[in-house]
């Protein structure tokens, strides 16, 4: 059995996380919940039914009102990002979902790799800004990623221990989002509420206005390459609208092996929970003739952008994916506030990477530099 430590309880894949924990009890107990304290009734609903040592909430003033609120509890409540770094330290634990959105998981999964903790990865921003020191510094402690996402979950089930040397490419799969066929002129008119419907996922926010830009997919591509060691030229987006299948690997063979399943993220969040097992099923089985048929397409890399972004980022490499990631994160803040159109978000990404001053910033970097460029843009 495992003992994890739950990072973003509260959210999407946070709670998706437990809705596994209560069908398949047996899979992991809980150590520590994590949250960032916007939704602190679920928190203390979360506590009362998982019974963990130890909870962190990022904001202090809910930390201290969860305190009181779990008073007849035998429960330790900490706060900000100490109380962060302190979940993922517990003894106890030997495995981190690293699930909050945003640069805030960053330092907790790096301290979790220092802690020898297997890490559950559903939390992008980690490979994406920090992709060469995490997984360096993983080999040199000897910690396992385990990908959460659905897709990069697929791909580690299709190499299944196979090395990079044996993939010609990585087929990446999305579902293409609610836009998918619409012109540039038409994204121009998108309101925040049309984006937030995603036609297949279930998700935050953040990560639904991902998808609807495609941003996701670029943020994917980069996850991949330090994920399977591939380059990025062997990474190739394929829309599949229907979402069932989660990614694919062709071999130097000309052998191509793929993932499929329902689209729902309890498959590769027990996936990684039980790995190298695989449990009961806890979700409705595929069934291929009410899903069918199947179909692929190119992107429009005209209209979405953002998979062209994501791309030149990932080739410039340095810190030009942290830049990419921190400029669509700040986007995202201000299209959900209603300060900026949703092409926006595309303008905004593409002119801090044209800002970038590469000269003044080498290939190499510390996590310091990472979390300045998540700091000044």
């Amino acid at each position: 059995m495992r003992h994890i430590v739950l990072l973003g309880s509260t959210g999407s894949i946070g709670t998706q996380t437990l809705d596994v924990l209560r069908h398949q009890p047996g899979c992991a107990c809980v150590e520590a919940l994590a949250a960032g304290g916007h939704r602190l009734d679920l928190l203390e609903q979360q506590t009362r039914e998982f019974h963990p040592q130890l909870v962190a909430v990022y904001e202090e003033t809910a930390a201290r009102d969860l305190s009181i609120r779990l008073k007849d509890m035998d429960v330790r409540v900490v706060s900000g990002m100490e109380g962060l770094l302190g979940a993922v330290a517990l003894e106890s634990a030997d495995m981190v979902v690293t699930a909050m959105v945003g640069m805030i998981g960053l330092e907790p999964t790096v301290e979790a790799i220092r802690r020898h903790k297997t890490i559950a990865l559903a939390n992008k921003e980690t490979l994406v800004c920090a992709g060469a020191l995490i997984m360096q510094m993983a080999r040199e402690e000897g910690v396992q990623i385990l990908p959460v996402d659905s897709e990069h979950s697929a791909i580690f089930q299709c190499l299944d221990g196979r090395g990079p040397e044996t993939v010609r490419r990585i087929l990446l799969t999305a579902s293409g989002g609610p836009f998918r066929g619409w012109t540039w002129e038409q994204l121009k008119d998108v309101r925040p509420e049309q984006a937030l419907k995603h036609p297949n996922w279930s998700m935050g926010a953040k990560i639904t206005i991902d998808s609807a830009t495609m941003m996701n997919k670029g943020l994917e591509m980069i996850e991949a390459k330090w994920l399977f060691d591939v380059r990025p030229e062997q990474i190739q987006v394929v829309v599949h609208p229907q979402s069932i299948v989660h990614s694919a690997v062709e071999f130097t063979n000309g052998s191509v092996i793929a993932q499929m399943g329902v689209p729902d993220m309890r498959l590769p969040i027990q996936e990684a929970l039980e790995y190298p097992k695989r449990g009961a099923l806890t979700v409705e089985p595929l069934d291929l003739f009410a899903k069918s048929p199947l179909t692929f397409e190119k992107p429009d890399e005209d209209v979405f952008r953002s998979i062209r972004l994501a791309r030149e980022a990932l080739i410039r490499g340095g810190l030009y994916p942290a830049v990419f990631n921190a400029a669509n994160e700040k986007a995202v803040a201000a299209f959900l506030a209603g300060s900026i159109g949703f092409t926006d978000i595309f303008h905004r990404v593409e002119a801090a990477l044209e800002r970038y001053d590469a000269v003044a910033h080498p290939q190499t970097y510390t996590l310091e530099d990472v979390l300045e460029i998540g700091r000044s843009l």
